[in-house]
């Protein structure tokens, strides 16, 4: 089967799918493999559950009477037909990377860009290799932008990601110390995220930059640069005012206030790139500051929780050095007692005792009333005996010890990598 006779199955279609437990009607099936799953043994499944179309890469599975269609690589094939959509669509494609932020940014970028336009954004985190063909392929003919959201874990995905959405605008979120693993270090993370720079140079588009941040702008040197800061001579200048409530500083832009509802002085950042992308894009002032305000915080990350006369800040979702430390930063700036509780960063490879390990001695010095560090990294840092940190291997240990010793403290913060799950702690603490 060639990608125009696929793309007509697709057309015929309009909606696809890889996941039998959640099957559209009239959609197009694939059926991708995994180390534990072989999706050709539900193609039938899937077509009994409305599915019109299954496209398997087993002969065996082949049926084409009942609209089972082979083809060699499956996933080959969903990429493909992806690439194929993308070079029939006329509407500006905004591609999205970075170690930190990339999410929320993206969520940002959605609210305010949605207020003049019909908006395509990547659902939840589904940025992959299989999550961005998923999110080209839900372009239909009434949306008007694309926010595509790319995560990466070694060099080389960026690059891939973007031959299939062919981007007509990029932004890098930022460089930090997250998948160290993968990409062998700082380094490799700057590379690997650059990848997208690349694109955008050789194609001649544009790329959105925060001139504050000066690896950002070294990296951009030589691209068609709409440029956005507190820096003069910048496309957008804004001026930004920090406080002392945890929240997002206030972001100003000719005479409007931009206030979000985001805990952290570390969001001002991807406030500031969507008020940005929405001056771009002619979207209204009034209406991007809608957008903003009207944005909340409820996926686990930068979540602000009052309970009892508490502020629980659930950071919870992902967690790595760099991010670990912003959040730590941000956190100390409020006034009262506060406790922290920390989970296990995870993919950092051979930098992972020494991270961890600096985490901890910086979240020491900080002189936080509690201090609890959680999980098999955690629980193996040295420290010097203070009477304020305790650790443990496991949250399950931790759940016991906050059931019996509930935290009295007035603000809390709560942040680890996601499969720490750190937000189950919410009901005993």
């Amino acid at each position: 089967m060639n990608i125009e006779q696929l793309y007509s199955l697709y057309l015929r279609s309009g909606k696809v799918t890889t996941d039998t437990r959640n099957i559209p009607i009239k959609s197009i099936f694939f059926a991708l493999k995994g180390p534990n799953f072989n999706g050709n043994e539900f193609a039938r499944e899937a077509i009994a559950s409305g599915a019109s179309f299954a496209i398997v890469d087993e002969k065996e599975y082949e049926d084409e009477e009942n609209f089972i269609y082979y083809v060699n690589n499956a996933l080959n094939a969903l990429q493909k037909l992806a690439q194929y959509h993308r070079s029939l669509l006329k509407i500006p494609v905004i591609a999205l990377t970075g170690s930190n932020g990339k999410t929320t940014t993206k969520e940002l970028i959605s609210c305010v860009l949605s207020q003049k336009y019909n908006i395509l954004a990547t659902e939840g985190n589904l940025n992959n290799h299989i999550g961005v063909p998923l999110t080209l392929l839900s372009i239909n003919a009434e949306h008007e932008i694309a926010v595509v959201e790319m995560g990466a874990n070694h060099c080389k995905e960026i690059e891939f990601l973007c031959q299939i959405a062919e981007p007509d605008y990029g932004y890098i979120t930022n460089f930090g110390k997250a998948h160290l693993e993968g990409f062998g270090g700082i380094e490799g993370v700057i590379k690997g995220k650059s990848e997208l720079y690349a694109y955008l140079k050789k194609h001649k588009k544009s790329v959105f930059v925060n001139a504050d941040d000066a690896l950002q702008w070294e990296h951009t040197k030589g691209l068609e640069r709409i440029a956005f800061g507190t820096k003069e001579n910048v496309d957008f200048h804004f001026q930004i005012n920090e406080n002392e409530t945890g929240y997002c500083p206030e972001i100003r832009y000719l005479g409007t206030s931009f206030q979000s509802r985001l805990i952290g002085n570390y969001n001002a950042n991807n406030v500031a790139a969507a008020i940005a992308m929405g001056l771009q894009f002619e979207v209204p002032l009034a209406q991007i500051k809608l957008g903003i305000e009207k944005y909340e915080a409820d996926n686990n990350r930068s979540q602000a929780i009052l309970s009892k006369k508490r502020q629980i800040i659930l950071d919870a979702y992902n967690a790595n050095p760099s991010s670990m430390e912003a959040a730590l930063q941000n956190f100390s700036r409020l006034s009262g007692d506060k406790a922290v509780v920390l989970g296990d960063m995870f993919e950092l490879g051979a930098e992972s005792e020494y991270e961890h390990q600096r985490i901890a001695e910086v979240v020491q010095k900080m002189k936080f009333k509690s201090v609890f560090l959680i999980g098999e990294h955690f629980s193996r840092v040295q420290l010097k005996p203070t009477g304020t940190t305790k650790m443990f291997r496991s949250r399950d240990q931790a759940e016991a010890y906050f059931t019996n010793h509930p935290l009295t403290e007035k603000h809390i913060l709560v942040k680890g990598s996601r499969g720490m799950a750190l937000e189950k702690l919410l009901d005993v603490i």
